[in-house]
């Protein structure tokens, strides 16, 4: 059961779903074919099961052989990061600040600790998520389209000046 579109983009929309199996509401992106990436599809593939934490996204399934590719995944309840950043004028309490960039750093530590760099951390791509009676607010890294597998043992540091 389709409940409303929650966002649309120029890759195409995404979905409020109720998904009778799981008995929860999930999110459906759809993509419009000739807009359609298969890369974040492969970096979904490669953290369904590598990468377990609450401040990571989870995708659910992948659709790429239909007429309109879709991918289902966690629902979030609330909406971007980006909400807070573009209202200046209400202050952000320290400790709220602090919370939040501590769950988006143990999001990206579970990411590199699988031996994958998002590569695009941006407000947008930070979703919020208050579980129902729980009084909280997680922040949910997402959007793996630019996400990339490396090898992070092998990459030197190299240190500029000297």
């Amino acid at each position: 059961m389709i409940f409303n579109s929650t966002g649309e983009g120029s890759f195409g929309c995404v979905f409020l779903v109720y998904d009778y199996l799981q008995d929860k509401i999930v999110a459906v992106k759809i993509f419009q074919k000739e807009k359609y990436d298969s890369k974040e599809n492969d970096a979904g593939r490669l953290i369904l099961n590598k990468i377990q934490s609450i401040f990571v996204i989870k995708y659910l399934l992948y659709n790429d052989w239909d007429i309109y590719p879709y991918l289902v995944m966690e629902y979030c309840n609330m909406m971007t990061l980006d909400i807070i950043a573009k209202q200046p004028e209400i202050p952000l309490p320290t400790y709220t600040l602090r919370a939040l960039m501590k769950q988006i750093l143990e999001g990206m530590r579970a990411f590199h600790s699988s031996g994958l760099v998002h590569r695009d951390i941006k407000c947008d791509n930070i979703l919020l998520h208050s579980p129902p009676g729980s009084g909280r607010v997680h922040a949910k890294i997402s959007d793996f389209g630019f996400a990339k597998k490396v090898d992070l043992n092998n990459k030197q540091t190299y240190l500029a000046g000297f």
